[in-house]
């Protein structure tokens, strides 16, 4: 079956005005496609590749609602400490429920590709299990990379007989997707050097992606994505290796950014900034002036290395807010980040698309080209600058041709007249 989208703005394809799609493929971007089955007029509004959410954790989702879950000091680190104690009375179907909503909800808005960071330190496995599940039942609505994060590290955390270390290797058996890390929580910077050789050699035996938690704090001297980088590049695995946060490169000095960015290009690795959570955890040890717990945005974006914006927590305890809408992501990514003239209007709805399909390792079947699967997002609004400008809402959602959802534009009982 054949359907025409008509009457459509559309994201790196500026003179076309239609799409046609069949069979869930897209065929063509063009005018005067000719004639389908079905005609959709979208109405001049402007269509977009999916969302991409290449940081969430949804296991965590809501939980900062719990009774003891309020952070009193703000930082990761207690954040940390609050999860450690709410996940022992979790249980896989009450994680799984959790994750099925913090879906819901995010799809909701425009996703259609999520990153789901998931805490393998606990011996039973209860939320990779539980995200594996939900990856695999919902697979045909929204595509789940599992990622086999130690949340409380891989050499600090010990329990049941068994490192966090171990624990990251049974997730991976099980069926994970990603190798995570975090080697700034772990108890010396030795053994968080030693867990980035660690991460890489998981991803080789195992054939897996990357994407660590790394430098995740204020300070300027942890250095952990040096390597990371490093590693992965001598393995020949920068593009499949993702550094999520790094806030402590925004607090370093330019000579050693200079000479890491040199590196990062050769390596190909990936970033994700995650601009709200970090504009709340960091920067709380400081009086005045008060970092902003962002990294080098700007600089990776303009030069090349990938770089993508996740929202990373919903109501849990590392971050009070949040909903899952890239709109509002990218509104506050790229005012911390100073993206913001003519030129990057026109390319910063790239950090919430294809830089996250970049970082996924899926860009051979993401995007609006003919041949792939004909997922793509409307927004309410004529263009790329009036939809960020306004921070336009998406009317719907289209997956293989399909609509996951649709509403209609915002509209006025009464109108505003002067």
């Amino acid at each position: 079956m054949k359907k025409k989208f008509i009457n459509a703005s559309i994201y790196k394809h500026n003179d076309a005005r239609e799409i046609l799609v069949e069979d869930g493929k897209f065929v063509a971007f063009g005018n005067n496609l000719g004639e389908a089955d079905e005609v959709i007029d979208l109405g001049g509004k402007f269509v977009l590749p999916p969302y991409v959410d290449s940081h969430l954790h949804l296991d965590y989702y809501f939980t900062g609602k719990d009774d003891g879950s309020e952070n009193d000091t703000g930082t990761l680190f207690e954040g940390i400490a609050r999860w450690s104690k709410i996940k022992i009375g979790q249980t896989k179907e009450q994680a799984k429920e959790r994750m099925y909503k913090g879906v819901q909800e995010v799809m909701s808005h425009g996703t259609q590709y999520i990153r789901a960071q998931t805490d393998c330190t606990a011996p039973e496995l209860k939320n990779i299990k539980a995200m594996l599940e939900v990856r695999d039942e919902l697979k045909d609505k929204v595509t789940i990379q599992v990622v086999a994060l130690p949340q409380e590290g891989m050499y600090a955390y010990q329990s049941g007989g068994k490192t966090g270390l171990q624990l990251v290797e049974e997730a991976l058996k099980l069926g994970a997707d990603v190798v995570g890390g975090i080697p700034h929580f772990e108890h010396s910077a030795q053994e968080g050097k030693q867990s980035m050789q660690d991460v890489v050699d998981l991803a080789l035996k195992y054939n897996k992606l990357i994407d660590v938690h790394c430098d995740e704090t204020d300070d300027p001297n942890s250095r952990f994505v040096q390597d990371l980088n490093a590693n992965a590049y001598r393995a020949g695995i920068g593009k499949q290796t993702t550094a999520s946060h790094t806030c402590s490169f925004g607090s370093a000095d330019d000579a050693y950014a200079f000479r890491m960015m040199q590196l990062f290009k050769q390596s190909g690795i990936n970033f994700t900034s995650q601009p709200t959570e970090n504009l709340y955890l960091q920067g709380r040890q400081d009086s005045y002036p008060k970092r902003r717990g962002i990294t080098r945005v700007k600089e990776f974006f303009h030069d090349g290395i990938n770089v993508s914006f996740g929202q990373d927590s919903i109501c849990d305890p590392w971050y009070p807010a949040g909903n899952g809408n890239m709109m509002m992501i990218l509104d506050h990514g790229i005012h911390a980040a100073q993206l913001m003239s003519d030129e990057d209007f026109e390319h910063v709805f790239d950090l919430v698309t294809y830089n996250g399909a970049t970082t996924l390792h899926i860009e051979d079947e993401y995007g609006l080209d003919a041949g792939k699967d004909a997922n793509f997002i409307v927004l309410d609004a004529p263009n790329a600058f009036e939809a960020i400008r306004n921070r336009a809402d998406c009317l719907a959602s289209i997956r293989k041709g399909e609509y996951l959802f649709k509403k209609a534009p915002q509209a006025y009982d009464v109108s505003l007249s002067l």
